[in-house]
């Protein structure tokens, strides 16, 4: 995948779609005190470079209203509002901001064989409250969230989640429950693994 930046489509979705009470202040947060708009991703594994979050955010809200149109047609929106997909598409990674920070490491130069300092991201967490738990934990502070969009953004990670991985089964009684959850951890995994993989010849 091309390292694009999508603030604008970010920035357009959001301001079209989510008017509740608090969205201002949590857009000012997301641009202007926090790194969300230039942070990636991940560390390594996809969108793995500046803008990289933002860009996946975009990426699992499109796939989202596709997954929603093959489901339910065009009446998807009886089911869910354009404002919950959009909340739930563009906002479940929040947890990712202010959490990569950018160091050096020593690497061989393959074509001198000389070492050379090249930047990389790693994992400084300043906020150790979870994954969709703490994005979850952010919105809130700013926005009242329903049960079924908490849901869905709590439980984006599906089986990866830490506290499925620990044994616990409360993912499947979650998606049991809420449709929303299982479309958005959908979207999350094709994105990551049909829209953003990485391309080995950059290695």
């Amino acid at each position: 995948m091309e390292n694009v930046r999508r603030d604008n489509d970010f920035i357009a979705a959001y301001r079209a779609n989510i008017k509740r009470d608090g969205a201002d202040k949590l857009l000012d947060y997301l641009a202007n005190k926090s790194d969300f708009f230039t942070a990636p991703a991940s560390s390594k594994f996809h969108n793995d470079f500046e803008g990289g979050l933002c860009a996946h955010s975009v990426n699992v809200y499109n796939r989202l209203i596709a997954l929603l149109e093959a489901e339910y047609g065009d009446s998807w929106k009886d089911l869910y509002s354009p404002e919950t997909v959009a909340i739930v598409g563009l906002l479940h990674d929040v947890c990712k901001t202010d959490y990569y920070e950018v160091d050096f490491r020593n690497v061989k130069n393959k074509d001198t064989g000389a070492w050379e300092k090249v930047p990389y991201y790693r994992v400084e967490d300043k906020l150790p409250y979870g994954h969709g738990e703490k994005s979850v934990y952010i919105i809130s502070g700013f926005m009242r969230l329903t049960r079924e969009e908490a849901m869905a953004i709590n439980w984006h990670m599906g089986g990866f989640d830490d506290r499925v991985r620990g044994g616990s089964y409360t993912v499947g009684v979650a998606f049991q429950q809420y449709p929303l959850a299982v479309l958005t951890h959908t979207a999350d995994f094709l994105a990551t693994y049909l829209d953003e993989k990485k391309d080995e010849t950059q290695e």
